[in-house]
């Protein structure tokens, strides 16, 4: 596998269309800062590291709206590619969706939004963008 993000950011995508509750995905270190940051901005529900086997995964429940069975995750991008990495600057930070979505970036700090970086005033490289 040459991009694990895509793939991760894909079993997402994936189970949302098929309304799955839970999806299982491979765990890597920046994948579980991901996660933190989607549970933290109130995009899925609840997850799970399960540390089995040499890799280990984490069981993500995903989150919908109960009347309408609409999920909170409208869209995952990835930007930034293994063949095409894309770099900002604090003053160049990408508002997604003027502010409404969030651009996961890693940066020198850790896996953050756009805006803890802004605030703090580092860059990084734009990873997705989720709305």
């Amino acid at each position: 596998m040459t991009d694990p993000i895509a793939d991760y950011l894909t079993r997402l995508r994936n189970a949302i269309k098929a309304q799955h509750r839970v999806v299982e995905v491979p765990a890597s270190n920046l994948k579980k800062e991901i996660t933190k940051i989607l549970f933290d901005k109130g995009y899925i529900l609840n997850y799970k590291f399960v540390e089995e086997g040499p890799q280990g995964t984490i069981k993500i429940a995903l989150k919908y709206d109960p009347v309408n069975k609409v999920n909170a995750i409208k869209c995952l991008k990835r930007v930034s590619t293994p063949g095409l990495r894309k770099y900002v600057g604090y003053k160049d930070m990408p508002r997604v969706l003027n502010g409404l979505g969030i651009a996961v970036l890693s940066t020198s700090k850790g896996v953050i939004t756009d805006k803890e970086a802004r605030d703090l005033k580092i860059g990084g490289e734009v990873v997705c963008y989720v709305y």
